[in-house]
């Protein structure tokens, strides 16, 4: 299949709908809102599944509406079609990463989780995605870009990417985190 042009945007307060549109498509990660770094218990441990996936929602929508940076939305043709979930590691629960107290609340940002409609897969908007995440992370004044992959045979954590796609965009493997996840960085 051939590769499609993206374009990137930061998700803010104007491009929630959009984000909404693509996780409540099927296969869409509608069930975590991509919390599953960021969240905190009282975020999401009560009631139902309906009403866990609503207190997941507005918790993501409260960063948003705060101007927390979640991540980007990769738009083709105008509409949604993919995101990535691309922070200040500050901004996640505990990932795994090294600690350097010389580098600063800002300075590192994990890019965490990735999602692309079905019909986009095989196209390279994971490897657009990352470069946009570097480059998010870049305007943004990060100093290094932090990422979680997993090897292709893993049975799980499969959505926070592969080894070899980040090591294609120049990322090195720093450490593991649990017996799955790598830790890689690129240094900016």
């Amino acid at each position: 299949m051939s590769g499609i042009e993206l374009d990137f945007r930061e998700v803010d307060g104007d491009r929630w709908d959009d984000l909404v549109r693509l996780f409540e498509e099927r296969g869409g990660p509608k069930n975590c809102w991509c919390m599953a770094w960021r969240g905190r218990p009282v975020e999401s441990n009560r009631g139902s599944a309906e009403e866990r996936k609503a207190a997941l929602k507005a918790a993501l929508h409260a960063r948003v509406s705060g101007g927390v940076p979640i991540g980007l939305l990769a738009y083709h043709d105008g509409r949604p079609v993919a995101w990535c979930s691309i922070a200040p590691r500050v901004t996640y629960r505990r990932l795994g990463g090294p600690d350097d107290p010389g580098e600063g609340d800002d300075a590192v940002w994990s890019l965490v989780c990735f999602f692309v409609k079905r019909a986009f897969r095989g196209r390279g908007a994971t490897r657009q995605l990352i470069h946009a995440a570097v480059a998010c992370a870049r305007r943004n004044g990060a100093k290094v870009v932090e990422a979680y992959p997993v090897d292709p045979e893993s049975p799980s954590y499969r959505f926070m990417g592969l080894v070899g796609v980040f090591e294609e965009a120049g990322f090195t493997e720093v450490g593991r985190a649990g017996s799955r996840r790598h830790v890689m960085r690129l240094s900016l």
